[in-house]
């Protein structure tokens, strides 16, 4: 049987009606997940299963995507981590915050560690993982690194903008000493918590991370659906 790889979804409120219309639609918030990363799962043998950013009983949705699912995968977004979350308070840019998408995401990247379930973190997922296990963010690259490369790229995501170096490891064994990849993120890893940075951009921001212990533990700062379906197939790999 292929395996299931539950993916956790992003939430948004839908744009307003159209002014040449008379039909009446108010905005609704929507629930929702580009069709790449799912596709991106599917060509790589995987099942997905979508996870919606649910606010109540987290534990036991928790509990239940482990029960049902083969590997998880904690997608990105337009949002940003509370930093409240990792012991901190604001100090520099913060930008949309989703308490409920975030708590979900927090409790169920802990478990998947606990239980060694089958994990890939995207973009601001790697953050979340981090976060999970005792780690911490820079809150804005532009403010707090000098020096460092402009990682919200102003061209489309499908695109390459930077460069990623790998040191050893499971990410070097997937992608080797070097990927270009896609970079729309203003906040990064600084401590990974349970995790190992392996992969860094040319001015030393984490981009990529694996736990030590563990087959399929995985991080990576970049949206890899855009560029290179390679990971996708090693998280399935590791999911049968």
């Amino acid at each position: 049987m292929k395996p299931i790889i539950c993916i956790t979804c992003d939430r948004r409120n839908q744009g307003p009606t159209p002014k040449n219309t008379i039909k009446i639609r108010p905005p609704r918030p929507e629930v929702f997940i580009k069709e790449a990363l799912v596709q991106n799962v599917i060509q790589a043998g995987g099942v997905p299963f979508l996870i919606p950013p649910l606010s109540t009983s987290i534990d036991s949705i928790v509990e239940h995507i482990l029960q049902i699912s083969d590997g998880v995968v904690i997608s990105g977004g337009a949002f940003d981590i509370s930093p409240h979350h990792y012991g901190q308070s604001q100090k520099s840019r913060l930008d949309h915050i989703d308490e409920n998408r975030t708590g979900l995401e927090l409790q169920l990247a802990r478990r998947c560690v606990e239980e060694q379930k089958p994990l890939l973190g995207i973009c601001g997922g790697m953050q979340v993982m981090a976060v999970a296990t005792g780690g911490s963010l820079i809150q804005d690259i532009g403010t707090e690194i000098p020096n460092a490369l402009e990682h919200e790229q102003p061209t489309d995501p499908i695109e390459g903008w930077h460069d990623v170096l790998f040191s050893t490891g499971q990410l070097h064994d997937i992608y080797g000493s070097k990927i270009r990849v896609n970079s729309t993120h203003h906040q990064s890893v600084d401590h990974p918590g349970a995790f190992i940075v392996k992969g860094e951009s040319p001015d030393g921001v984490a981009e990529a991370f694996e736990h030590p212990k563990q087959k399929c533990s995985i991080g990576v700062q970049w949206h890899p659906e855009f560029i290179d379906g390679k990971i996708f197939q090693y998280l399935i790999h590791c999911s049968l």
